[in-house]
């Protein structure tokens, strides 16, 4: 019980942090804005809307990937901090330190994903354009799959799974909360804002 008070207490830390560094006008005046000169217009607009998943501190000196013409991932900008960003199928951004680099892997490739050897960090900053609660793979919401659009929030993947049955998997506790739970990706939600109070509409 005490690693999992300790553990809740580093996620409430690590999202108050997320905050300051993502409103503070210091922060808004080192936001980067992409290497214009060394990519084209696209890549340039697609590096910029890849780190703003991320307090400035990381995303300046993250690796960026993207989709290159052929549809397969490319390196957009090289990086020096093992963190990586891009942008979701679904046009979301976000960064992930590299135990979450492994288990986006797992997932993509529907294997069992590593036991993290640290605790992992993903940010998505601007949010999420929704996710069903309980299925990994959904990709529209459902009258049955628990969708779930996201406000900004940082991820985390705890070295003990045993940690998740501390928090809710209800995304509307104001507080950290379980995706999920019960399947090998489960991982902990922490929301640096408010929940949308509208809720999503299952897609005809």
């Amino acid at each position: 019980m005490r690693k999992i008070v300790v553990a809740i207490i580093g996620i409430l830390v690590l999202a108050g942090w997320a905050i300051s560094a993502q409103e503070s006008p210091q922060a808004k005046k080192e936001a980067p804005k992409g290497h214009a000169t060394k990519a084209g217009a696209t890549d340039a607009a697609t590096i910029a809307k890849a780190v703003s998943a991320a307090p400035p501190e990381i995303a300046k000196n993250a690796t960026v990937m993207g989709v290159g013409p052929d549809g397969q991932m490319k390196q957009l900008r090289a990086g020096t901090n093992g963190w990586m960003c891009m942008v979701d199928p679904a046009g979301a951004p976000m960064c992930l330190d590299k135990e979450w680099q492994m288990w986006a892997d797992a997932w993509v490739n529907k294997k069992d994903p590593p036991q993290p050897k640290a605790v992992g960090i993903g940010y998505m900053l601007k949010g999420d354009k929704g996710a069903s609660n309980t299925d990994p793979y959904a990709t529209k919401a459902t009258p049955d799959n628990n969708w779930v659009v996201s406000p900004p929030h940082l991820m985390i993947l705890p070295t003990d799974a045993s940690q998740l049955e501390a928090l809710p998997t209800d995304p509307k506790t104001g507080g950290p909360w379980v995706m999920w739970k019960g399947t090998k990706y489960a991982h902990i939600m922490v929301p640096t804002a408010a929940m949308p109070t509208s809720k999503p509409t299952a897609a005809k």
